[in-house]
């Protein structure tokens, strides 16, 4: 399989976009007509530039308003055309992709049109060029595949071919499997974008909303298993028009296309597994039991106040490394290491971000497995030396530079805490009834909400909500839950617009930290606050504003909102259940641990209060531009 991207899709000059294309691992390019004007090189000097990349130039694109125009502007458009067609050959490149017409003189004809590209594969075959017939959703006369295919199919010509677009079918709600009766010769090039499913102008939605594969709501899937089925063998390629990607990293975004190429195929291939799919073997995606454990990175000052806290909310610490300063908290399912050792990942991390949750552990049902999908899809892998007695326990970089391990129960990884650590004692007396990590919530720039959320739809057996708006006092955060079927493994991707938010304040303190939340869940919280009181818990205050408010909307009786005010209790519900939320007050640079009681089959996050939590994680926060003690 080969994979080809446009170079309209990122950011920076040519020069910049082929090195990023290259390194993601790309084989080809669609190069894009203003990116080679705007280049102060000659055709020659950019051909032999993407050759040196390791590239080919799968494609020259666009070439507009070429077809059923009336005479003299039919000869001027074939003119045109030889022109570019000069321009190809000093590329090194026989393909140019030729869009439905938008002219105003156009006047249309399946006939007409034919005509005209049957005469223009008469002039690109003495070149030996090709030529692809693309439908624009928006043209004047030719807005469908099967229009388009019906004019080369009457050029009948074997230098005039079709170019499939999944965003101009899907967007315009077309059918993809009419795809499956063309020819699979005479799909020229295929290419692969996908979008938010939000109803606008098409052409504005085209030009500023399409995405990778995968990170948005269209059947890419589906058209692409159609484009498959007709037995195409050429390049799959992206075609992205998209703000925040013309303004983001080139390396970032080109690794996330690549990695939402082979997604992508991987799941052509589940899901129809007769069609030939010219993709290497790769584990499915992961299954996961959820989160095993999560690592703080703190110095001995930091962790004796995390001892504190974790004693207070019921855990005990259950065990101490055999050869480092890490230790493990364990209350039901639930796993806390604290990591104060001088050496290894986790000092180099609080160096770099001060007291920080550094690692998270997943468990899974192959951590090889887990591991060789990972490197499939472009995910770094990562390994420290281990010392006498330890594990080398597979694990990935994650998010915000953390790292994500991968523990099994089919191997010795299960045994970790029986081989690694001894037995130790400390912290509560007494359980307060958490039972397991229900979620854990990652923080960051907004524009990397949509990387991380394929990383993990592509990676893990997952799905993903709607995102939710959460009004922070300082702007807006994004925040998206991706999910496991099950709800086994939960996690929230929280994207900052400005550094004036909360979430936002977090990444600027912790220098680009990543997780800043983590989720417990209890099957009574009223019974386990007041067991956490007994330990010396101090929950975040609430004001009294809330309540009332709260029995005003959701019509609560008095005596039940009395009992949740009286412990800082929060409260929401949706059409199946009901939601109960108590929070600590903040760690480091506003690290948060929360207590939470799903019943009746609540799916949310208590997104009506974050608003209400974040003001009151303000009011206790240190003011801005005040430096740590």
């Amino acid at each position: 399989m080969k994979t080809s991207i446009a170079t309209v899709c990122i950011a920076g000059d040519l020069r910049e976009k082929l090195a990023a294309i290259a390194a993601a691992g790309f084989d080809g390019i669609e190069i894009f007509e203003q990116d080679f004007i705007t280049f102060d090189a000659s055709p020659r000097e950019v051909g032999a530039m993407v050759r040196d990349h390791g590239l080919e130039i799968s494609l020259f694109q666009p070439f507009r308003d070429f077809e059923g125009l009336p005479v003299p502007d039919r000869g001027r458009a074939f003119e045109r055309m030889e022109r570019k067609f000069d321009l190809m050959q000093e590329l090194g490149t026989d393909l140019v992709l030729v869009c439905s017409s938008v002219h105003s003189k156009a006047l249309g004809g399946i006939d007409r049109m034919s005509q005209d590209f049957a005469e223009l594969g008469e002039r690109a075959a003495t070149r030996n060029l090709r030529v692809g017939y693309e439908a624009l959703a928006w043209g004047r006369h030719v807005w469908d595949h099967r229009d388009a295919w019906e004019v080369v199919r009457r050029a009948n010509h074997p230098n005039i071919g079709l170019v499939v677009d999944s965003f101009h079918t899907l967007g315009r709600k077309l059918d993809p499997n009419s795809i499956r009766a063309i020819p699979g010769d005479k799909i020229f090039f295929v290419q692969l974008a996908d979008a938010p499913m939000i109803e606008m102008d098409l052409l504005y939605w085209s030009r500023h909303r399409r995405n990778m594969p995968g990170q948005g709501d269209l059947d890419v899937t589906g058209f692409m298993r159609a484009v498959a089925a007709t037995g195409y063998a050429g390049p799959i390629s992206l075609e992205v028009f998209n703000d925040q990607f013309r303004g983001g990293s080139p390396k970032a975004i080109a690794r996330d296309g690549h990695r939402s190429l082979i997604y992508l195929m991987d799941q052509v291939r589940r899901a129809e597994p007769e069609l030939h799919v010219d993709l290497p073997d790769i584990p499915p995606r992961v299954t996961s039991e959820g989160v095993a454990f999560v690592e703080f990175a703190a110095s001995e000052a930091e962790a004796e106040g995390l001892r504190k806290l974790l004693g207070s909310l019921g855990f005990r610490r259950a065990g101490k490394h055999i050869s480092k300063q890490v230790e493990v908290w364990q209350q039901g399912a639930i796993r806390i290491v604290l990591n104060t050792d001088q050496d290894g990942f986790a000092h180099t991390a609080h160096i770099a971000h001060g007291l920080n949750i550094c690692d998270v552990g997943v468990l899974v049902d192959s951590a090889e497995d887990t591991v060789s999908r990972a490197r499939a899809l472009g995910a770094t892998p990562f390994s420290q030396s281990v010392g006498p007695g330890e594990m080398q326990i597979p694990a990935i970089r994650g998010v915000g530079s953390g790292l994500l391990h991968f523990i099994d129960r089919s191997s010795d990884l299960g045994k970790v805490w029986e081989i690694e650590f001894e037995p130790a004692e400390g912290g509560a007396t007494h359980e307060a009834g958490l039972t397991r990590i229900d979620h854990i919530g990652q923080t960051m720039n907004y524009e990397e909400m949509l990387t991380w959320s394929l990383f993990y739809l592509s990676l893990f057996e997952t799905n993903k909500q709607a995102t939710v708006d959460v009004v922070d006092p300082g702007g807006l955060v994004r925040s998206q839950a991706i999910e496991s079927p099950d709800a086994a493994l939960r996690v929230t991707l929280n994207g900052a617009e400005t550094h004036r938010t909360f979430a936002g304040r977090f990444i600027a303190d912790s220098f680009g930290s990543s997780v800043q939340h983590v989720a417990f869940a209890t099957d009574d919280i009223f019974v386990c606050v007041a067991k956490m009181r007994e330990c010396g818990f101090e929950p975040l205050p609430m004001p009294e504003n809330y309540y009332d408010d709260l029995t005003a909307r959701l019509s609560l009786s008095p005596d039940f909102t009395d009992r949740l005010k009286a412990d800082h209790i929060l409260y929401d519900e949706d059409a199946s259940g009901s939601f109960f939320q108590v929070y600590t007050r903040s760690v480091g640079d506003g690290i948060y641990l929360e207590i939470c009681q799903r019943k009746d089959g609540y799916t949310g996050y208590g997104a009506a209060n974050a608003p209400f939590r974040i003001a009151a994680q303000r009011r206790l926060s240190r003011p801005s531009g005040m430096p740590r003690v």
